[in-house]
């Protein structure tokens, strides 16, 4: 913990704008593109979409780029030889804990009968909380992911 700091040394409130990439590693490629692209509708970035960093990792299919409604970047790198350190996913593995997307609250049912008919293994949830509903499932390499909402106003 820093004991003191000066405006020199520390960045200030707001300078961090938002969350520009996650990336994650995966080990099946195709699963995990139709599992973040079909399955969670998220659009996948191609030709002139993709940064132009990546290009080459994309060509060569050990990268793939997917964006949120709000600009958010997924990036998916291929690991194939990527092992859980555990066969049972609700086993935590790395120090990030999940990765929550935000849905309109009348949308949340439908997203939960998605998962269900994708036969994507829940978790946790469905949930009501005060700060309103989520549901934790696992992506096909068992990190775990949230669809969640704000509560429905009346």
């Amino acid at each position: 913990m820093m004991s003191s700091t000066t405006p020199s040394t520390v960045l200030s409130p707001g300078s961090l704008r938002r969350v520009h990439h996650i990336a994650l590693n995966v080990r099946d490629m195709q699963a995990s593109r139709d599992f973040y692209g079909t399955i969670l509708g998220l659009h996948e970035l191609t030709g002139d979409e993709v940064p132009s960093t990546l290009v080459e990792l994309v060509a060569a299919g050990k990268v793939a780029n997917f964006i949120t409604p709000d600009g958010t970047v997924l990036d998916l790198f291929w690991e194939p030889d990527l092992l859980p350190p555990h066969s049972d996913p609700s086993h935590a593995f790395t120090r990030a804990n999940h990765l929550a997307f935000d849905i309109a609250p009348h949308l949340f049912d439908q997203a939960v009968e998605v998962l269900k008919q994708n036969q994507v293994a829940i978790a946790h949830g469905p949930v009501s909380r005060p700060t309103g509903q989520g549901v934790y499932f696992y992506d096909p390499d068992g990190f775990m992911i949230e669809i969640r909402c704000d509560p429905e106003e009346i």
